[in-house]
């Protein structure tokens, strides 16, 4: 029987060997290229190991804004503080002034609602004269914590209250609180601010 003889190993390889030889060696080439794109960078490779599943703690749901009907502006045993709520209901919303008739008076705002622990937003106080937008943070106050912030009492946004027309105030997440129209807000505000209201007139004689 004829045993095929086969070249050794060592021997040299034929043009078409060699041309074979490098189509398979980049066919190969490509291939890894093609695996290695279509994995995920790095950084996006541990987002992969975290559990989906578990749950992450966010802000609180939203809250309804409330039933305002027969709300009015009271004031309170504190001076040059202003309570808005229903009569014998807790209370919604308060203004005080602090510092009157100074350069540094300022008009503190509350939104008595819970507010959640190193939470901040902007409160918007939309009246017919003008808007204030204010910011606000979630302050801890009688073991609670609730919506509170500071502004000058020159800031332009306290116009909201005048001309005794209804405004809004609103918090995200809180609702919107629809204030009555009252004369109240925009006399503390102008106290505040240093202004005196002008004497009545003199009875003729």
């Amino acid at each position: 029987m004829t045993v095929p003889s086969f070249p050794p190993i060592s021997a040299p390889l034929s043009a078409r060997d060699r041309t074979v030889k490098r189509l398979c060696l980049g066919a190969a080439l490509m291939t890894a290229l093609a695996l290695a794109a279509c994995k995920p960078p790095p950084t996006d490779a541990s987002f992969t190991r975290v559990d989906i599943t578990t749950a992450v703690s966010g802000p609180s749901d939203p809250l309804p804004s409330p039933d305002t009907t027969g709300a009015v502006w009271a004031e309170s045993a504190k001076p040059m503080r202003l309570v808005y709520g229903v009569p014998g209901q807790p209370v919604m919303v308060a203004i005080e002034c602090r510092g009157a008739a100074t350069p540094a008076a300022s008009i503190t705002i509350t939104r008595d609602t819970p507010a959640d622990a190193g939470a901040g937003a902007l409160l918007a106080l939309v009246g017919k004269e003008a808007i204030g937008r204010f910011a606000v943070d979630a302050t801890a106050q009688g073991g609670r914590t609730i919506w509170q912030g500071s502004a000058p009492a020159s800031a332009p946004g306290w116009d909201a209250f005048k001309g005794e027309r209804e405004a809004t105030m609103t918090v995200p997440g809180a609702g919107l609180v629809r204030l009555n129209p009252s004369p109240l807000p925009f006399q503390l505000v102008e106290a505040c601010r240093g202004f005196e209201p002008p004497a009545p007139p003199a009875d003729r004689v």
